[in-house]
């Protein structure tokens, strides 16, 4: 029962606040599929990269709670991905059936021309990017290699997922905007050294008292500990 009312309101939601479905080149020429959330008389943008395997469908719960929030949102597939709750990474199918590479690495130019696009499109006040696991690490790089291009970072369990050493954390060093890390309790020596890289005054972290999940979908209604998350996001969210 609890399952269903929580479609029942993320689908209410939606309607409220506008859905679509929208494409746009990569860096590469690459066709991206997104998401759009959009939310009433906002100046300020979240772009959402999923994790490893997955698809624009992580975010299916989590983007209309953020545009309530007062944030439109930007829900992206990147190539490197799979498939989640129904909803099909057509980036990964479509990088594949071009015979692209789909490593993770490999995605860091989604992620490149997903803030390219969003600035040129909606012209925002704001622009936040938001990562889930190996898309978190490479949204932290993408905060140092571009340090005047976004205003803050958020960012669920991020590490050294590439094969190249510290390559993350060479670039987290170079970090100027507001960064906010969470993760499970135990992924935390994954990122810390990530963390005290960043320079900034205004990073911030935050660990459950549980056991906690892995990526962005510790904010799902599935998990018992999703509202000691959200507290800490919307914390950060208020400081920026």
């Amino acid at each position: 029962m609890k399952s269903i009312l929580t479609t029942v309101i993320v689908f209410l939601t939606i309607s409220l606040y506008g859905q679509k479905t929208i494409d746009f080149p990569s860096k590469d020429g690459l066709t991206i599929t997104a998401d759009v959330y959009e939310a009433k008389e906002s100046s300020q943008f979240i772009i959402l990269f999923h994790q490893a395997g997955w698809s624009r469908g992580e975010y299916l719960e989590i983007a209309p709670k953020l545009t309530v929030l007062g944030y439109h949102c930007l829900a992206v597939d990147q190539r490197s991905g799979g498939a989640v709750n129904e909803v099909k990474n057509k980036t990964k199918a479509l990088a594949k059936k071009e015979g692209k590479q789909t490593e993770f690495v490999d995605a860091f130019q989604d992620i490149e021309a997903a803030v390219d696009y969003v600035k040129k499109t909606y012209k925002p006040e704001k622009i936040i990017i938001w990562g889930s696991s190996y898309s978190s690490a490479l949204v932290l790089k993408y905060a140092g290699d571009h340090p005047d291009d976004i205003n803050a970072v958020v960012s669920f369990s991020p590490g050294e997922y590439f094969g190249k050493k510290n390559f993350i954390t060479a670039s987290a060093a170079n970090i100027k905007v507001p960064v906010f890390i969470t993760s499970a309790k135990n992924e935390k020596k994954s990122w810390s050294g990530i963390y005290d890289a960043i320079p900034s005054d205004k990073k911030q972290f935050f660990l459950p008292e549980t056991k906690g999940n892995h990526g962005s979908r510790v904010l799902w209604e599935t998990f018992s500990d999703h509202k000691s998350y959200w507290k800490a996001v919307k914390g950060f969210l208020n400081t920026i």
